[in-house]
């Protein structure tokens, strides 16, 4: 929709204001029970984790069993952001708690960047110990990670089909990632008590956090890039000012910001300088061609006279000044 905002009480400049975006839902798909499930399979294997790694004295499956809390703390954080994006804004919230999302996706992150640390310390730790605990317990300790396997996947396809949500991409990370480490588990247990490779746990362990740590520092970036108003890696500034540019009777662009407002919502503000009579044909022109080459939905635009435009109080090195 749009909006005329009268300024000629200051000036004899039109100014004309456009929002778009205010109309349309590209809300995340609902994944309330795939968080529900998830959480729940995860807090159950936890218990089940702790409870042998208590049982049979391993250091190693209760400080797993840590670990997979963790599994549980990052679902809890990526479903709080997922339900308050569904918050309704209000006057003091004007845009809601759609930013909630990027912070649970980069809170996720930093979990699992941390837990991965966490794991290679210990890895490095066995290897200068030379601990072969694994060796003494390793059906058992394979047997668990084999149920961690099976829980961590079915989690992490719960929400494989929200890869465009960067919040949602957070918690299908966390679980795959945990799937591999399981699954590095049962490999070196079983390579330990054929081979008698006492070395081969830790080292498998120190190189699936590698793999983890590389594919989750572009998570932690794009997360921290959005929560500064950064410009989604989905959107070409130069490419934005162009289209806008090349739109009928646009004379000049200027003050143009493009950021994030969740993880899947994407803002633009521009100013236009234009001397069009037909304010509403350029708006739609504008909104349409924005939605349909970058997916930017929330769209406000603000047609300047071009004497106006020479004098806005935005555009770079000026101050509005009154005639």
């Amino acid at each position: 929709m749009s909006s005329t905002h009268d300024h000629t009480p200051a000036h004899d400049h039109d100014q004309e204001h456009s929002h778009s975006g205010h109309g349309h839902s590209h809300a995340p798909a609902n994944f309330n029970k795939a968080f529900a499930i998830g959480i729940t399979l995860n807090i159950i294997f936890v218990a089940i984790e702790a409870f042998y790694g208590w049982r049979i004295n391993s250091l190693a499956l209760l400080a797993d069993a840590g670990h997979n809390l963790s599994d549980v703390a990052g679902l809890v954080l990526a479903w709080g952001g997922a339900l308050a994006v569904k918050l309704v804004p209000n006057a003091r919230h004007t845009y809601g708690w759609k930013r909630a999302t990027i912070l649970a996706a980069f809170a996720n992150a930093l979990l699992l960047l941390v837990a991965m640390g966490g794991l290679a310390w210990e890895a490095i730790g066995r290897l200068m110990s030379g601990d072969v605990s694994l060796h003494a317990q390793g059906v058992t300790i394979m047997v668990v990670a084999g149920i961690g396997i099976v829980i961590n996947t079915a989690t992490a396809l719960l929400f494989m089909r929200g890869g465009d949500d960067l919040n949602i991409r957070g918690a299908f990370l966390h679980m795959a990632a945990d799937a591999l480490v399981s699954a590095g588990v049962v490999v070196a247990g079983a390579l330990t008590l054929w081979m008698g490779w006492t070395w081969l746990d830790p080292v498998v362990s120190l190189l699936i956090a590698a793999v983890i740590l590389w594919g989750t520092w572009g998570l932690f970036k794009q997360s921290l890039h959005m929560l500064f108003d950064g410009v989604p890696d989905s959107v070409d500034p130069d490419a934005v000012r162009k289209l806008l540019q090349g739109l009928p009777d646009v004379t000049e662009v200027h003050d143009l910001h493009v950021w994030a407002m969740g993880t899947s919502q994407i803002a633009l503000t521009a100013h236009l300088v234009t001397d069009t009579t037909d304010t509403a044909a350029l708006l739609c022109e504008a909104e349409e061609k924005l939605h349909e080459h970058f997916e930017i939905r929330h769209v406000t635009l603000q047609l300047e006279t071009p004497a106006y435009g020479q004098i806005c109080g935005l555009r770079p090195g000026m101050r509005c000044q009154r005639e």
